[in-house]
């Protein structure tokens, strides 16, 4: 099972954001994220919801409420609520009872299924927006600089 899409799109819908100067409007996002404007808009309701974000009523235009520095991938992770605390992982429901191995797999499994799972939020917890945006400036510059070469 793959993480939901909407923690990539609000981290790019973050950074967005951030290297713009501009306020940015869904449609506008959309463009970038290369997906439907009400979709942005979706994600955009769960960034407010945690404080991430603000959107200027009647002309739009989306822009940070916390410093890029501030803001976690993990904040995002939580804030677009990608799974439940401790269900990243989700084992099959009906192993067999009769088996030694079914009757004690789950079990077994979700201790090291939830290690797993701390050990990515806790990579997410250092890294920022800022410095996602930071490496991303860095590919841009060196595309820029090899075609001028």
């Amino acid at each position: 099972m793959r993480i939901s899409s909407r923690f990539t799109i609000a981290v790019h819908m973050l950074s967005l954001i951030h290297v713009r100067t501009d306020q940015l409007t869904s449609e506008q996002i959309a463009d970038s994220v290369n997906t439907n404007p009400v979709f942005i808009r979706q994600i955009s309701r769960l960034l407010k919801k945690s404080g991430l974000i603000d959107v200027k009523r009647g002309s739009g235009g989306a822009y940070l409420l916390k410093e890029a520095g501030a803001i976690s991938l993990y904040d995002v992770y939580k804030a677009v609520e990608v799974v439940e605390e401790g269900e990243l992982f989700h084992t099959h429901e009906n192993p067999n009872p009769d088996c030694w191995v079914g009757a004690n797999i789950n079990q077994v499994l979700e201790i090291i299924l939830l290690k797993a799972q701390t050990a990515m939020e806790s990579i997410l917890k250092e890294v920022s927006i800022e410095e996602l945006t930071g490496l991303l400036v860095q590919k841009k510059n060196a595309i820029h600089a090899s075609q001028e070469a």
